[in-house]
């Protein structure tokens, strides 16, 4: 059966919780300082036409991650109980999805990144009408992108971009306009190769 077939929130049902290598997954060699708890929601949304994945663009003059592609997320709280629950506050928060519509079906490795966040991939299926209300200081664009492209490995590939006299090599999958790279198209790639098995 293609993949294209069996892409169903059932099927994505079957394969969680995923069974991953306690391994540390990151964009750049770690800092020393301790890094700062945070976590992302990825959601998937459950379309008639076919799963997709919601994405935000991030507002220019934040100061870490600017402009560029993310999941809705940000730094775990001293009131929050776990990387779900800070996953779906600020998912509320910054996009308006709310966490009765989202269906948590697990984790991803946590990542971290070169900006010193260690970062837990929350996965749930998002049903809509999603009615979003963005958060005009955090988020400056939102969109969906068909989950079957983003689990299809041809659409990937390597760069490299020199950051304070050192080469950092970062993955990165072009969607239409958007261009998804760094730790987002990181933890992509972790979704994919967590689902389907490959590297």
């Amino acid at each position: 059966m293609a993949l294209s077939e069996s892409l169903t929130a059932d099927w994505l049902r079957q394969r969680f919780p995923l069974a991953w290598p306690s391994v540390v997954v990151s964009e750049a060699p770690l800092q020393l300082r301790e890094p700062v708890a945070a976590a992302v929601l990825v959601p998937i949304v459950v379309r008639q036409s076919g799963l997709t994945v919601l994405l935000t663009q991030r507002t220019a003059h934040l100061r870490d991650h600017a402009g560029q592609i993310s999941f809705p997320g940000g730094r775990c709280e001293a009131g929050d109980d776990s990387p779900i629950a800070t996953a779906l506050r600020e998912s509320s928060e910054e996009v308006g999805i709310e966490p009765q519509q989202v269906e948590v079906l697990g984790t991803l490795p946590d990542y971290f990144t070169g900006t010193g966040f260690c970062v837990t991939p929350v996965v749930g299926l998002v049903l809509p009408p999603l009615n979003l209300r963005l958060d005009d200081f955090e988020v400056a664009d939102v969109f969906e992108a068909p989950l079957e492209f983003l689990l299809d490995g041809a659409n990937y590939r390597r760069e490299s971009l020199e950051i304070a006299g050192q080469m950092r090599t970062y993955w990165a999958v072009p969607w239409q306009e958007y261009f998804i790279w760094g730790a987002t198209a990181g933890m992509l790639v972790c979704l994919r190769e967590s689902l389907l098995g490959t590297g």
